[in-house]
C-alpha cells in the first residue's frame, strides 16, 4: 500500500495508465544495478531515484574530479577528492527517502560480478571500458540477467537492451566478440557534457521500461 506521501510523490507516475498504483509498487520493489557513477550514471542515478526505484546499487571506484563536474551532474564541487559512491550517497539521501542505495567502493571484475550481479532485476552499465562490459555481458547472460548498456565519444552515443538469454535476441558479444583496442575515452577523445546526460536520461528510461514492461524493449 503507497502511503499519502508517495501517493503525492508519485502521482504523475500514477496518473499513467500505464503506470498506476500497481506499477509504482513494482518500482518500489524493484533493485538495479548501475555500473558507474560517471557521466552516464549521474543522470540514470537521478531519474532513477525520483521516480522511486526501491534499491539502487552502485558500483565505482573512483574519487571525484573536478574535471568531472562539466558532465557528472550528480557530484558537486565539494565532492572532489572523495569517493564517487559517497557523493552519490549524500544526494540520493537528499533526493528521495523511499530509496536504498547500496554503494560498492570496488571495480567490477569477473571475481566479484556474478555475486554482485545475482543481487539485481536489471543491471544499467555506464562504465568506460571494454573488458568490464563483457564482463557483464557474460555473467547477465549466465544469470539470465538483462542489460542496458551506453556508450559515449565526443558529440555521439549508443544504447541498447541486451537479454542474449532468450531465443533470437543477441548479446553484447554478437555486435563486439573481441577487444577493439585502443578508441579512446573521454579524457583522450573529449565529450560533450550533455552528451552524456541525454544518453544517460535514455537508459533510465529503458531501465523503467523494461521492469514496468512497457512498450518495444531495445533489446534484440
Amino acid at each position: 500500500m503507497l502511503d499519502d506521501d508517495q501517493l503525492d510523490r508519485y502521482a504523475r507516475h500514477i496518473i499513467l495508465k500505464q503506470v498506476g498504483g500497481a506499477g509504482q509498487k513494482k518500482l518500489l520493489s524493484s533493485r538495479v544495478l548501475v555500473i558507474g557513477a560517471g557521466g552516464l550514471g549521474s543522470p540514470l542515478i537521478l531519474y532513477l531515484a525520483a521516480a522511486g526505484v526501491g534499491t539502487i546499487g552502485v558500483i565505482d571506484d573512483d574519487m571525484v574530479d573536478l574535471s568531472n563536474l562539466q558532465r557528472q551532474i550528480i557530484h558537486t564541487t565539494d565532492q572532489i577528492g572523495k569517493l564517487k559512491t559517497g557523493s552519490v550517497r549524500d544526494m540520493i539521501g537528499r533526493i528521495n527517502p523511499d530509496v536504498e542505495i547500496i554503494t560498492i567502493s570496488e571495480r567490477l571484475s569477473a571475481d566479484n560480478a556474478e555475486e554482485i550481479i545475482a543481487e539485481y532485476d536489471i543491471i544499467a552499465d555506464g562504465c568506460d571500458n571494454f573488458d568490464t562490459r563483457f564482463v557483464v555481458n557474460d555473467v547477465c547472460l549466465k544469470l539470465k540477467t538483462p542489460f542496458v548498456s551506453a556508450a559515449l565519444s565526443q558529440f555521439d552515443g549508443q544504447i541498447s537492451t541486451f537479454k542474449g538469454y532468450l531465443e533470437d535476441a543477441p548479446c553484447y558479444r554478437c555486435f563486439i566478440p573481441h577487444h577493439p583496442g585502443d578508441v579512446g575515452n573521454c579524457a583522450e577523445a573529449g565529450i560533450l557534457g550533455a552528451v552524456a546526460g541525454v544518453l544517460g536520461t535514455m537508459q533510465a528510461v529503458e531501465i523503467l521500461k523494461e521492469l514496468l514492461d512497457l512498450g518495444d524493449s531495445l533489446a534484440g
